[in-house]
């Protein structure tokens, strides 16, 4: 019984041995054969391969506005100088967009353009009068271009908007005599103080700064870019991605009716903000953005977010289907136009995230844009 044992153990270790040495090199045959049937030289992207779409396409509402975010809150620079910008103009023509918005001239210290007036206060002098270049590419381009006026930071801090009115009134008149008259481009203005509700001094702010505005430029267009009380409205510098305390949809008609009466008169469109309800009630709130716009013969713009509110990570380029969704739903609720925050961060080719250019190809095969 023993020496049965011990024949069995010597077998079954000898077999053990053998497969120890054949296991190896199955494995190195079955590397060898990988790497024969796909070189990494060979390896690269097949360009004549498109998306099979299972939903019908072009049922959304086309792109032709993008905001310029050079002084931002909350979205790492990214340091292009001219010829990145030039480029980026072409990007955006080849989807159609023909409105470019510079989101504000100035954020607390740092602004776009050597302002006499803000370098008096304090403001930091920028290398690049960006201001000038933006207005130079939208010629080039043939592009409209809407001025976002300066932002001290007092009605973040206080909550009252009648702070912005004092600093901008210098701007408004400066910026028209140096850039505004001398460039055809120059198509408007962007109110860049931003709300979503009845804030305090909002209609008399936007009332007084819209008026200034118009009156200097033999009146031009003025719009505003606002933002629904959503379940999504929330601060950035959080960590929770929603809230429970949101506006009604019969809420959000009151209040807005209010501010629309009070501004309609220098205030020529309204582009809401659309990242901040859920996607199941874009249609609601839609259908009463573009009634109370109508009601006071204003257009009823959306401002089409290219980044995802959904994500833990602030901010990274939009899901293309979130952005479908939006895009449709304002096409649904006959929305004039469709502008987005923000191209070249979020959707760009050449822009810091990867996935930015992988969303301008998602979108050019919806639109059949080649």
């Amino acid at each position: 019984m023993k020496i049965n044992n011990r024949r069995d153990f010597i077998k079954k270790a000898t077999l053990a041995g053998a497969s120890a040495v054949t296991f190896p090199q199955l494995l190195s045959c079955s590397n060898e054969s990988s790497q024969k049937s796909m070189p990494m030289s060979d390896i690269k992207k097949d360009n004549s391969l498109k998306s099979t779409l299972i939903v019908p396409k072009n049922e959304g509402l086309k792109l032709t506005g993008a905001f310029l975010d050079e002084i931002s809150h909350d979205i790492p620079h990214q340091n292009w100088g001219e010829a990145e910008w030039d480029l980026d103009f072409q990007y955006m023509k080849a989807i159609g967009i023909d409105t470019v918005i510079m989101i504000r001239s100035g954020y607390k210290k740092f602004i776009t353009y050597p302002s006499e007036y803000l370098l008096k206060k304090d403001c930091y002098m920028p290398s690049v009068d960006l201001l000038d270049m933006f207005l130079r590419l939208a010629d080039k381009y043939n592009m409209k271009f809407f001025f976002g006026l300066y932002d001290s930071g007092h009605y973040w801090a206080t909550g009252d908007m009648s702070h912005e009115i004092e600093d901008n009134r210098y701007v408004i008149d400066e910026v028209w005599k140096n850039y505004g008259s001398k460039y055809k481009s120059f198509g408007g203005w962007y109110l860049s103080g931003e709300i979503s509700r009845a804030t305090k001094g909002a209609i008399e702010t936007f009332h007084e700064m819209g008026t200034q505005c118009k009156d200097v430029s033999n009146g031009l267009p003025t719009f505003i870019s606002p933002w629904i009380d959503g379940k999504k409205a929330v601060m950035a510098s959080g960590s929770v991605l929603s809230k429970a305390d949101t506006v009604s949809v019969e809420q959000h008609e009151k209040e807005w009716n209010e501010i629309f009466d009070g501004i309609h008169d220098v205030v020529d469109a309204c582009a809401f903000q659309d990242g901040h309800i859920d996607y199941d009630e874009l249609d609601a709130f839609f259908e009463v953005n573009k009634k109370l716009a109508d009601r006071y013969n204003m257009e009823c713009w959306t401002n089409a977010e290219t980044f995802d509110r959904d994500m833990p990570i602030k901010f990274l380029p939009i899901k293309f289907d979130k952005l479908r969704m939006k895009l449709e739903a304002a096409k649904r609720a006959g929305y004039d136009k469709a502008i987005t925050f923000e191209f070249s961060h979020f959707m760009s080719p050449q822009s810091a995230y990867l996935q930015a250019g992988h969303l301008y190809d998602r979108y050019k095969e919806y639109f059949n844009i080649y």
